[in-house]
């Protein structure tokens, strides 16, 4: 039992330097990209940036795209939504939650080289639509969901519905350029809700 104790004790206070390593090394990709590009992530330039080892960045990601993946993954990752009983209510709640991440300094470059790296991956590229898979896995929950309650048609493609919820922040963000706000979110979810909405049972005629 006294090994058991002591060894215990020797490996708590391993967990808060594996976080903290992680954290440092997560945030010292993002930073090179929104600075300088995906061009400047090497792992000699990530070690640098945040002072850990190379071995250290290895033993948790062996490649770069795998390293590049989680530090996307930890600024624009997975969003839980709680049942909140109302298909638009969810789906404002996840685009808002969105939001605030898009409009964080440097989202808009990281999402541009994230699409660039994953249209250049070649037989690689599954990685990348893994990675999507996870994104927007919540607005499939919010989909299903709609369906069984009745408030999104259950004729609805899951997937093509998803697409179109999660790309026009992206498109507005990158392609035009313009400014996100909530505005922009509350036509977003008028639109949507009105494409995916279940039709109304109409009364029997007398």
């Amino acid at each position: 039992m006294g090994g058991r104790q002591i060894q215990a004790e020797t490996r708590g206070p391993g967990r808060p330097r594996e976080e903290r390593v992680t954290r440092v090394v997560l945030d010292a990709v993002l930073s090179l990209v929104t600075e300088q590009g995906m061009d400047a992530v090497t792992m000699d330039a990530v070690a640098t940036r945040a002072e850990v080892s190379k071995p250290a960045i290895y033993r948790r990601w062996p490649t770069k795209q795998d390293l590049i993946l989680a530090a996307a993954e930890s600024r624009v990752g997975p969003v839980s939504v709680a049942d909140l009983g109302d298909f638009r209510a969810e789906l404002h709640a996840l685009l808002t939650a969105r939001l605030e991440v898009y409009r964080l300094p440097g989202t808009d470059r990281l999402l541009a080289e994230l699409m660039s790296a994953a249209a250049k991956a070649g037989t690689a590229r599954g990685a990348y639509a893994t990675y999507s898979a996870r994104v927007t896995a919540q607005t499939r929950v919010i989909l299903q969901r709609g369906i069984e309650r009745g408030d999104v048609r259950a004729d609805v493609d899951v997937a093509a519905a998803s697409t179109l919820v999660a790309a026009p922040l992206v498109f507005r963000l990158l392609g035009e350029q313009e400014p996100l706000d909530g505005r922009f979110v509350d036509e977003v979810v008028d639109l949507v809700a009105r494409a995916v909405a279940a039709t109304p049972a109409h009364p029997a005629q007398p």
